[in-house]
């Protein structure tokens, strides 16, 4: 063989094994623990997080998520985050989203509330515009423009509020938009972690909902190496609560 066709293959060979350790990389996720909602969902018969959710919060991740970037607020529920491997950080953040998920909708994909937004209008009086909030991360339409989420409201306006077909309830949409306002909030504002001026009042300090958010913080992964007192189980995954429920489901 010649030393072109030898180079030629060399270089081939070096690609194709760059390209595996790519996608290996971009690919290692890891599962996440439960919250003690999602816990106390299978205890009162209601169903749990998928584990598949994790996986897509994991994968909607950017590089600056897992950089020293992140503002240092995420301490409070993760002290070790900066110094934890890639796979260790991407749990902790489908932990995040899945205790944001527990605090705004109980964990049920299929949340729509509808309410009131006040506005002050001309002549200085009070009126309200009435929107909703869908889905695991309660979202809006108005999310599509403001940060590039897959909603369709052409789409979904003939369907009922509940409807699982409609474009802002599919988890996997609704989770990925709420990647990317966090990414917004903390990486391209530069916004802490919690901040009074932040799209979700759960992740408001010193507001009730924020207490309800804190509670779901107690059981991040263990490589965060909070000191909090859990009564879950350390092994547990979401994958393992779904087993369980599962089986509950299956012997009845």
């Amino acid at each position: 063989m010649s030393i072109s066709a030898l180079t030629s293959l060399f270089i081939v060979s070096l690609v194709f094994f760059m390209g595996i350790a790519t996608a290996s990389h971009a690919q290692a996720t890891k599962p996440a623990p439960p919250t003690p909602i999602d816990e106390k969902k299978v205890e009162l018969g209601g169903t749990p997080w998928n584990p598949q959710w994790d996986q897509i919060i994991e994968k909607a991740l950017p590089p600056e998520m897992l950089s020293s970037q992140v503002p240092p607020g995420v301490r409070r529920f993760c002290p070790r985050f900066y110094e934890m491997a890639d796979t260790d950080k991407r749990a902790f953040w489908a932990y995040f989203f899945q205790a944001l998920a527990g605090a705004e909708a109980g964990l049920n994909p299929t949340t729509s509330v509808r309410h009131i937004e006040p506005k002050v209008a001309k002549h200085d009086d009070v009126r309200g515009t009435a929107i909703r909030s869908e889905g695991l991360l309660q979202l809006a339409y108005a999310d599509q423009k403001r940060y590039g989420c897959d909603f369709n409201w052409q789409l979904d306006r003939t369907l009922k509020p509940n409807d699982p077909t409609k474009t802002i309830l599919q988890p996997k949409n609704n989770l990925e938009c709420g990647v990317k306002i966090l990414v917004n909030q903390t990486i391209v504002q530069h916004k802490p972690l919690l901040t009074r001026s932040g799209y979700w009042s759960t992740l408001q300090p010193d507001g009730l909902s924020y207490l309800v958010f804190a509670k779901q913080m107690t059981n991040p992964p263990a490589a965060c190496g909070l000191s909090t007192k859990s009564g879950i189980d350390k092994s547990a995954t979401t994958k393992s609560v779904q087993d369980n429920a599962n089986r509950r489901e299956t012997s009845k």
